[in-house]
């Protein structure tokens, strides 16, 4: 669950639509309960993208809504749709800075996706300025496996956290590294979002995931302004010692800027980003460090969340994509 590209967790404020993940439940005292509803380093060159061989057995093709077709990319073209969306949201809209490469193909290019899964969200009914049906990439998540991470050059998170340590002390767990999450602004919907989110679910089940991680955006890089909402996540969601992360030595910014009494938790709480508050919902746990991202002018936490420890009705509610149809309708 990096600042908006790498994230298990993405927290700027283009993904309020994830919000909705406040249906579900809370274990915490301070989060407004809902009512219910009905219904780091140099990279190497590899050959091109391909699907992976893994997912035998998982889709590509998970589940309609609609229009809305949720799938695993197969193709380079369904990737590059994806690196376009990924560029509108963090670059045009989110206002990241974009070097030469990526300001002139305007896609949000990364090595990473060469080695990743690409979870999607289609709309089958857009059309192009001349009228005809276009299918348009509407959402996104990137999913890395350790086994996939290990075999090239790591988790894109390292890159800003020592997960090594964690790692080591979970070696015969699987994790996934979540990032990259974008919704195109007209689809920031609950329809949307739980596509998304039974993708991941059903992704996790498939390949036997003992543990999420990946990183969360606060928008802001200036800490006295930020102090708040980071000295709530240290006292209040902190990881347990067996799933704490720090940052690299060198990048470590601390987080317990406030005692806790001195911690207004409902105030603090509400400036978190959605996202990050969606998480926190069904079991996520941050780690004792931030690092600042200056490209993106956000400020990253590491989040894990060990599958053990999700909320039941989470698990619940997405645990069976069969439904998909019915219930994101």
């Amino acid at each position: 669950m990096t600042s908006p590209r790498a994230t298990v967790i993405q927290g700027n404020s283009f993904m309020n639509g994830l919000a909705v993940i406040a249906d579900l439940s809370s274990k915490f005292p301070f989060l407004p309960k809902k009512p219910n509803e009905s219904g780091p380093g140099k990279f190497r060159r590899f050959g091109p993208w391909r699907a992976s061989l893994a997912n035998a057995g998982l889709g590509p093709h998970l589940g309609w809504s609609g229009s809305l077709e949720l799938r695993l990319a197969t193709k380079k073209s369904e990737i590059r749709k994806a690196q376009r969306l990924r560029y509108r949201v963090f670059f045009e809209e989110g206002g990241a800075a974009a070097d030469g490469a990526a300001a002139l193909i305007r896609r949000d290019i990364c090595p990473f996706d060469n080695v990743c899964d690409h979870l999607l969200v289609i709309d089958h009914a857009t059309r192009n300025r001349f009228g005809k049906v276009k299918p348009k990439v509407v959402g996104a998540y990137r999913l890395l496996r350790q086994d996939v991470a290990q075999a090239h050059f790591g988790f894109y998170s390292a890159q800003e956290f020592d997960i090594g340590p964690l790692l080591a002390r979970h070696p015969n767990s699987r994790f996934l590294e979540l990032g990259r999450s974008c919704v195109l602004a007209d689809y920031r919907g609950k329809k949307t979002i739980e596509m998304l989110w039974r993708g991941i679910w059903s992704y996790v089940k498939h390949h036997r995931i003992d543990a999420m991680i990946g990183c969360a955006s606060l928008e802001g890089t200036d800490q006295e302004k930020l102090a708040p909402q980071l000295s709530f996540l240290f006292h209040h969601a902190k990881a347990a010692p067996e799933w704490l992360v720090s940052p690299l030595p060198q990048r470590f910014v601390p987080m317990n800027r406030l005692r806790k009494e001195q911690i207004e938790a409902k105030r603090a709480l509400a400036a978190l980003p959605p996202l990050v508050k969606g998480y926190m919902r069904v079991g996520a746990r941050f780690g004792e460090g931030a690092v600042v991202d200056r490209q993106f002018g956000v400020t990253d936490v590491f989040v894990v969340m060990p599958i053990c420890e999700i909320e039941g009705r989470y698990i619940e509610y997405f645990g069976s994509p069969e439904d998909l149809t019915r219930r994101a309708a």
